[in-house]
């Protein structure tokens, strides 16, 4: 099971984390981070699955493009806020991860901005 050996490798990361903080503390959180990328790189396989599905979904239903685009745009950029804020966290600047996060979610209203103007038309079209 992939999931058991990423909580491994995680524990793993943590607890060497952990160790340099006490000998090197600049060590400590260049550990979390390369540890971070690598649990990052191990499940972007499981990216290319999650897109796969939402295709086929797209191309049944005739749902547009754009709105498809948009929602994986607003995805994505959720988890790579939650990303770097927590790193900001790890590494003591809880006052820069609050920046992150509230750029997050003006950039997340942005984009989110055709998709609720379609919505709009497909309820005045109703109406």
């Amino acid at each position: 099971m992939d999931i058991i050996k990423i909580l491994v490798f995680a524990i793993i990361v943590s607890v060497l984390a952990l160790v340099l903080k006490e000998v090197k503390p600049e060590y400590s959180i260049l550990c979390i981070i390369i540890g971070s990328i690598v649990i990052i790189g191990y499940i972007i396989g499981y990216v290319a699955d999650i897109l796969d599905f939402f295709r086929a979904v797209v191309n049944k239903t005739g749902i547009s493009e754009d709105l498809y685009i948009g929602c994986l745009k607003i995805i994505g950029i959720g988890y790579l806020v939650e990303f770097s804020a927590s790193t900001c966290r790890d590494t003591g600047n809880s006052s820069m991860a609050d920046k992150v996060v509230l750029a997050g979610k003006l950039i997340i209203f942005v984009v989110s901005l055709p998709i609720i103007s379609n919505l709009f038309n497909m309820i005045l079209d109703l109406i």
